[in-house]
């Protein structure tokens, strides 16, 4: 989902008493996680060095500021981006030595630092870069927790070093053993960002793989909450042009090729395609043949019907999940801004309360967002 609970509405949430959490495997000012804090008139203006100097000038702020400016008292922010925090050229605490890992800021601020000197100081708050730091943290005393473990966006869940990269779900255990501490409830947004970007690649194994630690992250929530109290809302802002195509038997690789050869030019083809992107590739005016192609390799881009450099997202509707309080709201077609409303109404936030004082739970419900950029409809019913 890409979030539909926008800055104000988050707003509402912390006024409400509740804790928030934000967590992603992209950078923290991408699109989906800065909707949760940030009012922006372009998605890249991840720092300052990034947006115009007329929209300097006219008071514009980057998505990093905000982020530790508009709402400082989100109690959980973890994903990547380290190097919007920090002054232009500093040196990357994880890789001091590559020039594009340094902090980009042109303002000069350490909003590391800035975020730390926010903390009301009978508060326990930690910055952590690393996977060990956040797995030792004392998540019963912590109260607010800045993890940023990558210069950009985390690694893909196929190529991520264990010794310091989390995965999403140990950052969703996490941020629960945090929030949850809260009496009133909390709000906690988890994005696993990257199977867009494995999708956009021609990337079908990193995609489908980030997929799958998106199911776990969802797992590891069940095991932490209660149906009894806690909504939790999985979904997709859009779809991809990936498709299934030919008969493959039952068994058969979801990676690898079908059974039979293409009847129109006699070379095989695998069981999942894309209708456009960087897989589209001709030899000699014909179709590539993959017949000693690996095409289980994580790096393997899947064939594409149309060359695009970057493959596009698709136009059919997205599923949306639901399950806990007032998830048969969340039933047919509906627009995308519904799906906040149903969140607030749920959570007793905002307008419309009436019904709240008739359940026992409304004054500790959370709400947990799932969202995933959409693979096949099969494997998001099979998965999530």
């Amino acid at each position: 989902m890409h979030v539909f609970f926008g800055g104000d509405k988050t707003k509402l949430v912390v006024f409400a008493g509740k804790s928030v959490g934000v967590v992603t495997t992209t950078r923290i000012t991408h699109a989906t996680p800065a909707a949760a804090f940030a009012h922006s008139a372009d998605r890249n203006w991840y720092s300052d060095s990034n947006m115009p100097p007329e929209a300097i000038a006219q008071g514009c702020k980057d998505i990093a500021w905000q982020l530790i400016e508009n709402i400082p008292d989100i109690e959980v922010i973890l994903g990547g981006g380290r190097k919007y925090m920090y002054p232009l050229g500093t040196p990357d605490v994880e890789y001091p030595e590559d020039p594009k890992a340094n902090g980009t800021r042109n303002d000069g601020e350490d909003l590391v630092k800035v975020w730390q000197e926010k903390k009301d100081p009978s508060k326990v708050s930690r910055y952590v870069w690393n996977r060990s730091q956040l797995l030792s943290l004392d998540k019963e005393h912590v109260d607010y927790v800045l993890g940023l473990f990558e210069p950009n966006d985390m690694a893909y869940e196929l190529k991520r070093r264990n010794t310091t990269d989390p995965s999403l779900s140990e950052m969703v255990d996490s941020a629960i053993h945090i929030l949850q501490k809260n009496h009133l409830g909390y709000f906690l947004l988890v994005e696993g960002g990257r199977i867009d970007h494995g999708h956009h690649a021609g990337e079908a194994s990193l995609a489908l793989h980030e997929a799958v630690e998106l199911d776990r992250a969802i797992h590891v929530a069940e095991d932490l909450t209660s149906e009894e109290d806690t909504l939790t809302v999985v979904t997709a802002d859009h779809s991809h042009v990936f498709t299934f195509g030919g008969y493959p038997p039952r068994g058969n690789p979801i990676l690898g090729k079908t059974p039979e050869l293409s009847d129109a030019d006699f070379k095989p083809y695998t069981s999942i395609l894309y209708g456009n992107g960087p897989g589209f590739k001709l030899e000699r005016g014909e179709r590539v043949n993959i017949s000693d192609i690996d095409t289980t390799n994580p790096n393997y881009q899947a064939q594409a019907a149309v060359p695009l450099k970057v493959e596009t997202h698709g136009g059919e509707d997205v599923a949306i999940l639901a399950k806990g309080p007032m998830a048969h709201l969340f039933h047919g077609v509906c627009e995308q801004s519904y799906i906040p409303y149903v969140m607030a109404y749920a959570a007793c936030i905002g307008e419309n309360k009436a019904h709240c004082s008739q359940r026992a739970y409304h004054s500790d419900s959370a709400l947990l967002s799932f969202s995933f950029t959409s693979v096949l409809p099969l494997v998001v019913w099979l998965v999530l």
